[in-house]
């Protein structure tokens, strides 16, 4: 009698897909010049300040990282206005994500999402044994009242990405404040602000934090990958209760973040120009590509991320393909069920530019 060596619930889990390298579009069509706009990466590039805190840490790669993240926790307890012991430093969000469903997380227990968001805590949380519960989507938006509604024994986890990946829209104050006041108190609520500072221009953007400080069942998941430019060197952290953050601290690894990345986090975080260069620029594409869909009539989300989600009125898929043997990599709307859509990272004025004339020389009205 044979058995299986792997864990029951790999058989129901679908592996998250990431956008296309460029070197693999540059190898598989010939292609010298290659516009990755797939993956929501800063196409300013990282921070310059990042980059030398790196190169002055590079003779002490010898040295093991110091594992409780402390001045780097010390540095965003200050910015934040709270305390070390309410932050939890990870590499990258992704792997927050995971210490969260890790945590929390036992068979049986639920977590509450859209139908359409971020799917790595899903993924976690499924892995664990527990339940990803979904909640179609309202007028392209998430659905907060039905989350409400899906609520019951098992619930541990709401899940809230906001700007929601890959819509780029968000859930507003008073949305927000609804989901707070009906989530019973020993139902964690987590925030993915993965793109809070692009989001946070917009006036009706939730303030979490004030959140956190009135109910201690709050995660708030952020990240230097996006903004700051470092995605590469893998950074993420919350913002939570102590209690939390003690519990998460547990399961999160010893030597989870490199010296490296500790290093450019530090200097990405005093590195305003850059952050604030970014967003311009970003808005500035975006403004680009908004322009263009209108001109050709395609619907679009209006977006405070770092992408923007429009539908092309085709197989997805398909112009993806024919956008990738022009040497531009998006994201295809498939993946999320959204079979004429596609994800479109902002980039550079010319990497925009380029976007835009090969999406037209497609659509070809």
């Amino acid at each position: 009698m044979s058995k299986s060596l792997f864990k029951k619930e790999l058989s129901k889990l679908r592996p998250y897909v990431p956008g296309k390298p460029i070197e693999e579009v540059q190898k598989e069509y010939g292609i010298d010049e290659v516009v990755k706009l797939a993956s929501n990466e800063n196409q300013l590039g990282p921070s310059p300040k990042a980059v030398e805190a790196i190169k002055k840490e590079l003779n002490n790669i010898n040295i093991y990282p110091d594992p409780g993240v402390v001045e780097l926790r010390r540095e965003l307890a200050n910015k934040h206005g709270l305390e070390v012991e309410n932050i939890v430093v990870g590499n990258g969000g992704e792997q927050i994500l995971q210490i969260i469903a890790e945590t929390f997380i036992n068979p049986g227990d639920e977590l509450v999402t859209s139908s359409t968001t971020f799917t790595i805590l899903g993924i976690w949380v499924e892995h664990m044994g527990g339940k990803n519960v979904t909640v179609p989507m309202e007028n392209y938006k998430q659905n907060f009242k039905g989350y409400i509604e899906k609520i019951n024994s098992n619930t541990k986890l709401i899940y809230v990405c906001n700007p929601n990946n890959p819509l780029g829209n968000i859930m507003t104050k008073d949305e927000v404040e609804y989901l707070v006041q009906n989530v019973p108190e020993d139902v964690v609520l987590v925030f993915d602000e993965a793109y809070y500072d692009f989001a946070k221009v917009n006036p009706d953007y939730p303030e979490t934090l004030e959140i956190l400080k009135k109910r201690p069942n709050t995660i708030i998941l952020r990240t230097f990958s996006k903004v700051t430019g470092i995605a590469g060197v893998r950074v993420g952290y919350i913002l939570t209760s102590k209690e939390i953050a003690t519990e998460m601290s547990k399961v999160k690894g010893t030597f989870n973040v490199n010296r490296l990345a500790q290093a450019a986090a530090m200097g990405a975080l005093k590195d305003e120009e850059h952050i604030n260069k970014t967003v311009e620029l970003n808005y500035k594409s975006l403004g680009m590509m908004e322009e263009c869909f209108e001109s050709l009539g395609l619907e679009y989300i209006k977006s405070n991320a770092n992408f923007v989600f429009v539908n092309v009125n085709r197989d997805s898929k398909v112009v993806s393909e024919e956008l990738l043997k022009r040497g531009i990599i998006i994201k295809a709307g498939n993946i999320w069920g959204w079979d004429t859509w596609l994800r479109v990272s902002t980039g550079t004025v010319r990497q925009t530019e380029k976007f835009i004339t090969e999406l037209k020389a497609l659509k070809q009205y």
